[in-house]
């Protein structure tokens, strides 16, 4: 590319190389001071990343003579050029390696009206005020060139701008955050793509070299799915593949884009599709993810906003005419976003407060349209169209990014019980609506059976399902937690070491994990919390809600030996269980895995069976609920096993449920009204599971009658033997008689009364047992 060609020390006072490094490290120090100050009034790091190079440019600080003679250098400029298109290549690539495919998938159709309705009202400005900016910047030749400059400047969006907003904001695994990042990316590879139709069209030789790119870049994909199996074969007893793996791949994707922008296309698309198509399953892309995350969240986006920011230059405005120009294309801008946005989630019936907030998130710019300028050949740039041209797209882009980013988080603040994260009952979802879980493991000895239960409760995608796998690792005392994903932990930062934690579990974890994910089933994603074992609780209950989950499947702190006696881990694990329980805003379910003769992962061969026990209560329905996602697997048979008092004690059994210790009248009445409710809740949800399932023959149905806890155990321990998982709510049921006896048994209150009594050593079953807590909302 041009700037990797001039990118050499001339006879500058100070060599440029130093000179660039002190301005990288300068935005570093100021985005930091920035966002110290911004981030208590809720404002997100890119802005005060652009704020920071705001202050360095000739806007501020370089409009003092020695600032300017350090900072803005010939030679240096190319320098940030070269870093600017090696930053913009990685983290393109590393947007394409994180995108969540099956949310795309499912929402194309969404995500693409609400992107094109901002893209399309956006370029009907630009277009209509392009021949007064051509009159007024005295534009000669290449005019075409300029107005698709300007409708892209207005129709742009920029994806990393919003990622960053929606992760920092927290609102990134929300319906809207997810649908605004999806639209934000659409938005931007259709503008690009625009473009570089634009430069293919303009000759039969541009457009063989745009073909030519396009083989090119399919060759890399297909290249790369050979290299991601041969690095995972290669090191199959390591938990990462090495640095020099690493280097080849991205050596051969920085070439592909120095390739393409050396013949004035850009290589923005396909950097994207190299990383969207790149084998998630494997050792190759958990290191990438781990070398790249690191490196791009921490360094090059900030420096790369910063220079965004550095490169305004409000000495333009020094005319009436100026302001008016630049303020007109930003108020279009704006205008047409909100306005096309704003009709196209009203087409989709999206909520007005929804539809505002993603109007603004769409404004922000700060990438394509810089990257477009600097692909346009020099002799066009500087010598037709002189730099005013330039200086009008970075102070439209850099106000653009610090009016909405502020705007956005205003919203977020003020709305925000409309924005936070509503727990929902599995009771309560939609069957056919998209379930989030998080299973959590404190070693190796359950990942199998974890996996399988995952896979279970996708049930085999015939609903959406995004599935966590969370290690919960303690960390030995006098050192400090630390949240991690499994790509967050750096070689040389004060934490390096705590990768050892674990042991050989993170490995065989991590190939469990692997061998699932390339069945292509369901990817699972990895976390990772090193924690204290007395805050290991916060972390997750802090996960359930930035991952907005539905349910959190924890595990049994018991595990069965050979002799098949219930062993007790460590206590720690049972005072975690029992936090997460209590604090959790999701349902929770605890997990006894009995090994081998328990549930095993769900195939053709291997068909299992499983029963949902129902007695009653609010428990026990989200534990149905729960069973219902299990109903679609087509290697899974579910029954459904009813527990009803025998015909003798029909007549009492209101009576039977009302706590003994009750005798005020009034309180009787309401034990029965509160009873009768509950009843009448459970036969309603019953009766619409079986209409829905059992009537077509998908789930097995059963009742069974008992008149007390004794009888109850016996039908619980004839029932077990048949079935390799047995799902049951922990409690909430009263003291109806068929279960009371029960407690006599109890061990683990955690587990509920039926749930403690089939996961005790004296049971002795075969199965394993999920039980199911339903959330319960803090005001209860």
């Amino acid at each position: 590319m041009d700037a990797a060609k001039r990118a050499m020390c001339l006879d500058d006072p100070i060599n440029p190389l130093i000179t660039t490094t002190l301005q990288a490290s300068s935005i570093l120090v100021l985005s930091h001071f920035f966002h110290l100050l911004l981030k208590p009034i809720g404002q997100p790091g890119p802005i005060a990343q652009i704020m920071a190079g705001v202050v360095l440019s000739p806007t501020l600080l370089s409009r003092i003579h020695k600032v300017k003679e350090f900072f803005i250098q010939s030679s240096s400029a190319e320098y940030y050029e070269v870093f600017s298109s090696v930053s913009a290549i990685l983290f393109i690539f590393l947007i394409g390696l994180e995108t969540d495919i099956p949310y795309i998938k499912r929402n194309l159709h969404r995500s693409s009206i609400v992107a094109f309705g901002g893209v399309t009202v956006c370029g009907i400005f630009g277009l209509a005020i392009s021949s007064f900016i051509i009159q007024l910047l005295k534009v000669q030749h290449d005019k075409l060139t300029l107005v698709y400059v300007i409708m892209i400047t207005l129709a742009n969006t920029a994806s990393p701008v919003v990622i960053r907003l929606a992760v920092e904001l927290k609102f990134a695994t929300s319906d809207v955050g997810r649908l605004g990042v999806s639209a934000s990316l659409i938005s931007e590879m259709s503008c690009v793509l625009w473009f570089s139709l634009y430069f293919a069209f303009k000759s039969w030789k541009m457009f063989g070299k745009g073909i030519l790119f396009l083989l090119m870049t399919v060759a890399l994909i297909v290249l790369n799915k050979y290299l991601n199996s041969w690095c995972n074969q290669r090191n199959q007893t390591q938990k990462y593949v090495t640095n020099a793996e690493v280097l080849v791949i991205l050596f051969l994707l920085i070439a592909l884009a120095f390739f393409i922008e050396k013949y004035e296309y850009n290589s923005m698309i396909s950097c994207f599709f190299v990383g969207l198509m790149f084998p998630r399953e494997g050792k190759t892309t958990r290191t990438l993810l781990r070398k790249l995350n690191y490196a791009v969240h921490n360094f090059i986006l900030p420096i790369y906003f910063g220079y965004v920011g550095f490169q305004l230059n409000l000495n333009y405005l020094n005319s009436y005419r100026n302001i008016i120009v630049a303020g007109l294309l930003i108020f279009l801008s704006f205008g047409g976003k909100i306005i096309g946005v704003v009709a196209a989630c009203h087409h989709l019936k999206i909520p007005k407060v929804e539809a505002v907030f993603l109007g603004l998130l769409l404004c922000v710019k700060g990438h394509a349209e810089l990257l477009l300028i600097q692909t346009i050949p020099i002799s066009i740039l500087k010598n037709i169209w002189s730099q005013n041209a330039r200086n009008l797209v970075v102070i439209v882009v850099v106000l653009d990014t610090i009016i909405a980013g502020p705007a956005v988080a205003v919203i977020l603040r003020k709305k925000e019980k409309f924005f936070s994260h509503k727990t929902i009952p599995l009771e309560l979802h939609d069957p056919e609506s998209e379930l989030r879980l998080m299973s959590c493991v404190y070693g190796s000895r359950h990942i199998s059976s974890k996996i399988g239960l995952t896979m279970a409760l996708s049930g085999f995608l015939k609903a959406p399902s995004t599935a966590f796998l969370m290690h919960l690792v303690e960390l030995p005392k006098k050192r400090h937690k630390k949240n991690l994903m499994y790509h967050q932990l750096k070689d040389g930062d004060q934490y390096s070491d705590e990768e050892d934690y674990g042991g050989n579990d993170v490995l065989e974890i991590n190939d469990a994990v692997d061998a699932n994910n390339m069945d292509k089933e369901l990817f699972v994603h990895q976390l990772k919390v090193v924690s204290s074992s007395a805050k290991m609780y916060e972390d997750v209950c802090e996960f359930v809600e930035d991952l907005r989950l539905s349910i959190v499947i924890i595990t049994f702190h018991k595990h069965q030996r050979l002799d098949k006696k219930m062993e007790s881990g460590k206590e720690d694990m049972r005072t975690t269980n029992q936090k997460v329980l209590f604090h959790a805003r999701c349902s929770v379910g605890i997990f006894v895995d009995r090994g081998q003769t328990g549930f095993q992962q769900p195939r053709p061969e291997v068909v299992q069976h499983v029963a949902a026990l129902f007695f009653g209560g609010p428990d026990d329905r989200e534990a149905l609920a729960c069973s219902r996602r299990i109903a679609f697997h087509p290697y899974i048979k579910l029954t459904v096993i009813r527990f009803l008092t025998s015909s003798s004690a029909e007549n009492n059994v209101q009576k039977d449920c009302i706590d003994d210790t009750t005798r005020n009248n009034d309180e009787v009445v309401m034990a029965i009204s509160s009873q009768q409710m509950e009843t009448e809740i459970d036969n309603a949800f019953l009766g619409d599971f079986q209409s829905r399932y059992v009537t077509q023959g998908s789930v097995g149905y059963i009742e069974k009658f008992t008149n007390n806890g004794n009888q109850t155990a016996e039908i619980l321990r004839e029932v077990a033997e048949t079935y390799s998982l047995l799902i049951v709510g922990k409690g909430g049921r009263g003291q109806c008689p068929i279960t009371t006896d029960l407690s006599d048994w109890e061990e683990c209150p955690e587990l509920g009364t039926v749930g403690d009594l089939l996961a005790s050593s004296e049971f002795n079953i075969n199965g394993s047992v999920l039980v199911i807590q339903q959330y319960r909302h803090s005001d209860e």
